[in-house]
Order: C-alpha cells, then sequence, then structure tokens
C-alpha cells in the first residue's frame, strides 16, 4: 500500500481523471449488456410484483444489502409499499415481518450468501414468491428463486476486480428498472408521487392549497370602503401585509392597496384624513379561491408582478396569500 504524503504531482493528478474515467467505462458498458439481457425473466418479475397483495420485502447483506435498502426505498416511494430486511437479522427474528401476500427480492451476487440460503426455507413454508437478483444463474439461491434477474458483469470498475462496484450498479438499475416497471404499469402519477413525499417541494407544489398557507381571520387586512385612506394606512401598518382588501358591507371585494400605491398617491399632496379610500384604491383586482394550489397562487404573483393575493369564496374575501407566505411555506 502506497503510504506517501497527501501531496500530488501533475502525473498523479493526470492519472487519477484517467482511472476514474476508466470505471465509469466499465460501469457504462456493464449497464449496456444489462440491458442487452432483459427478457421475459423481467417482465416475470414485474408480473410477480403487480399481484403482490402484501409488502415488497427486499433483503441482502454487506453491499448488496446497502442497494437492496436503496431498491426498497425507491419501491416505496414510487407506490408499491416495501422495506428492507438485513439478512442475517432475519434469521434472528426479522423474518417474523414477513407474511403471506409478501413477495421477496433477494440480493446476492455470488448466490451463495450463507446468511440468504439460510432464508429460503422459510420464505418457502411462507409460500411466498422469490425473486433473486444475481450474477451466477445457475447458483443455490437463483436455483430456489421464482424468477432469477442476471445482474453479472464482465468485470468490476475496481482494478483489482475486487471490490463490489459495476456490479452494485447494475443491481441498483435492475432495481430502479422494476420500480419505474411497476409505477408506470400501475398509472402511478405526480399527484400519487406527491403523496408519498408530504415534504419534499414537489410535495408542496402538488398537495398545499392557498387556504393552507393564506393569513385568514383577524390576521387579514380589510377596511370598509367608506373609510379615509388614514384608516387604510393604520390596517396595512397593523397587520404587516404591505397592502389591504377594501371590500362593501358584505365583504366582497371592491380593490386593493399596498404600499405602491401609498407611494404613488404621496406624490399628489393629498390629504390622507380627508380623502376616501375608494378614490386612491386599485378597483378590482387579482384574486384566487381558497381551494387553488398553493403553486397556482406563485405563478398569478409572478404572472402579474404583484406580492399578495386576496383569497375569495363564495364572492367574499377570507384570506390573503402572499409570495412570503409562498416562500416560507416551500412552495417556491
Amino acid at each position: 500500500m502506497n503510504t506517501r504524503g497527501s501531496a500530488l504531482d501533475e502525473e498523479d493528478k493526470a492519472g487519477i481523471v484517467t482511472l476514474a474515467k476508466a470505471v465509469i467505462d466499465t460501469e457504462l458498458s456493464a449497464i449496456t449488456a444489462l440491458q442487452d439481457r432483459l427478457d421475459q425473466s423481467f417482465v416475470d418479475a414485474v408480473t410477480l410484483l403487480l399481484g403482490c397483495q402484501g409488502r415488497i420485502i427486499v433483503t441482502g447483506i454487506g453491499k448488496s444489502g446497502h442497494i437492496g435498502n436503496k431498491i426498497a426505498a425507491t419501491f416505496a416511494s414510487t407506490g408499491s409499499p416495501a422495506y428492507f430486511i438485513h439478512a442475517a437479522e432475519a434469521s434472528h427474528g426479522d423474518m417474523g415481518m414477513m407474511q403471506s401476500g409478501d413477495v421477496v427480492i433477494a440480493i446476492s451476487y455470488s448466490g451463495s450468501s450463507e446468511e440468504l440460503l439460510k432464508l429460503v426455507p422459510g420464505i418457502k413454508r411462507l409460500n411466498l414468491p422469490l425473486i433473486v437478483l444475481t450474477g451466477e444463474s445457475t447458483s443455490q439461491l437463483a436455483t430456489a428463486a421464482d424468477v432469477v434477474l442476471d445482474v453479472s458483469v464482465a468485470r468490476e470498475a475496481c482494478p483489482l476486480n475486487l471490490a463490489p462496484t459495476a456490479s452494485t450498479t447494475c443491481t441498483l438499475v435492475t432495481g430502479d428498472a422494476l420500480a419505474v416497471a411497476l409505477l408506470h404499469t400501475r398509472g402511478f402519477d405526480a399527484d400519487d408521487f406527491a403523496r408519498s413525499h408530504p415534504g419534499g417541494r414537489l410535495g408542496r407544489q402538488l398537495l398545499l392549497q392557498v387556504s393552507d398557507v393564506m393569513t385568514a381571520g383577524d390576521a387579514t387586512p380589510l377596511v370598509n370602503d367608506d373609510v379615509p385612506l388614514s384608516a387604510a394606512l393604520l390596517e396595512i401598518s397593523k397587520k404587516g401585509l404591505g397592502m389591504v382588501a377594501v371590500v362593501n358591507k358584505q365583504n366582497q371585494l371592491l380593490g386593493i392597496f399596498t404600499d405602491g400605491d401609498l407611494r404613488r398617491t404621496l406624490e399628489h399632496h393629498i390629504d390622507i384624513h380627508a380623502i376616501p379610500i375608494t378614490d386612491v384604491m386599485t378597483k378590482g383586482g387579482h384574486a384566487i379561491a381558497p381551494d387553488a394550489l398553493a403553486v397556482a397562487a406563485v405563478s398569478k404573483l409572478q404572472q402579474h408582478q404583484i406580492t399578495s393575493l386576496p383569497v375569495i369564496e363564495n364572492e367574499k374575501v377570507v384570506g390573503i396569500v402572499t409570495m412570503h407566505g409562498l416562500l416560507a411555506a416551500g412552495v417556491v
């Protein structure tokens, strides 16, 4: 093992880049070969997974286990209930998590991992379909499988041809292909994805409605149409949204008055205590419904280059949605 210090000369640096490119080339070649091997076995695996009445259980150990954990997470996030069981833990109690109706995906490049082979009798007793991802299609684990998916590679990307590299990449790609095939076949769409990812930006964009992010109730800046500008300014200052909605006695929107309107109005040296708010407000204005998606409010605000929108339900103002509120909610 080279124990030199961290200093690298130009030749070292060039060699590192060359090696990195070789790793990527090796893995690309392995994926291309994997693509060429896709056949009826892949269709059979998807068919078994589509018929799953329980959960998809992914199991493996070592590097295969790490890949399996990610595959299970991808299934779960794309509409196929799944979880990962560490093969060593499964034989010490975690196999109790398996139940009738589940489908098992076992991952072992060698197909001879002792920890996985110990699980086969229990899987068979439960009558669970077994899909095996392996590089050895004639291995003992493969022989026990209902469907075998060949993830073999000509060589690993490791210069020693030892560390699982290209093989784990091919296994991960196969798992992704299974998950996407299930997603497509089940008609899983963006709305379904959002429900699985409520904390992500896409989830917020597709799930949050204006009513979830608007300012409502007593915090809504409102004035009646019979007040002077000074009363509207007090309401703007009190509510802190930089605007006020002007309504009639039925709480119907007549117009809005913003900080920008104020700057333009003051250019004319008017008496703020005498001039009616209806004389200086922007009449009408844009609005949005409370059940509209919050992302639609973002679009409308950007389209009209404004920072706030009255929210109207049954012809009455029920709140205000602002760009600041949408930013705070993570919609933007």
